[in-house]
């Protein structure tokens, strides 16, 4: 997205995700086409062959498989060009140790964008934290194109990997079961109710009338849904 001053500024929650093409680890993609009918985390490091970079594409390519299970594909970006992104990515697999992780291989592509014109695309160069790199971003983006949640981390914090997969089991059970979920929710706990959409109705859920449904007032209704219901990946 640009502004009339050609500004790039960052892409919104339900803003159509921006296209490009671009060169991978994996070869060339055409995003988000490639990706239709998947949910997708892109997301941007600030460099390769540095040390949280490292920790957190060794926490992604072990969590691969999971992501995968979930109807979701991993797509990394830095500025970084490619054959950077293949020696580190090398180098992680046959060098690096760390937290149990060790021989991990990334097989998610890892875009090459030397011009920045993905990163400035998706407002992921932050100026005020640095001019020539990207911040830890993360887009979360559906099967449609849709952008649904975007997060934002500094260069020199690492990313809760647990709070990633969290979201987006969130996101595809709010949109398979048409709630919301509350605060700290996990796949298991009690979702909420969208609020009745008139007074009888809403007498009638305060009346206990409606079944599984546990009212704290006519407009905080929640009702169980088992975690085996949720974890489907909208497939």
């Amino acid at each position: 997205m640009e502004t009339n001053n050609n500004i790039n500024i960052m892409p919104r929650i339900g803003d159509k995700a921006p296209a490009f093409n671009a060169v991978t680890t994996q070869g060339n993609i055409s995003f988000p086409q490639d990706f239709k009918g998947k949910w997708v985390i892109l997301f941007s490091h600030p460099a390769d062959f540095t040390p949280v970079c490292t920790t957190e594409f060794m926490t992604f390519g072990k969590m691969a498989g999971e992501f995968e299970s979930l109807n979701c594909a991993l797509v990394g970006l830095s500025i970084d060009g490619l054959f950077s992104h293949i020696a580190w990515l090398r180098t992680i697999k046959e060098k690096i140790e760390y937290n149990g992780m060790k021989n991990i291989e990334i097989k998610f592509p890892l875009i090459e964008d030397i011009t920045m014109e993905v990163a400035n695309l998706y407002g992921m160069i932050q100026p005020g934290e640095s001019q020539t790199k990207a911040v830890r971003a993360v887009f979360f983006i559906d099967p449609e194109g849709i952008i649904r949640t975007i997060m934002y981390y500094p260069a020199s914090v690492g990313r809760n990997f647990d709070e990633i997969k969290r979201t987006l089991i969130a996101l595809q059970t709010t949109d398979k079961f048409g709630v919301a979920t509350p605060a700290d929710w996990r796949p298991g706990d009690d979702v909420i109710v969208p609020p009745a959409g008139s007074c009888g109705a809403a007498k009638e859920r305060m009346d206990g009338n409606e079944a599984g449904l546990k009212c704290y007032d006519w407009f905080f209704c929640t009702k169980p849904i088992a975690a085996e219901e949720i974890n489907t990946g909208n497939r």
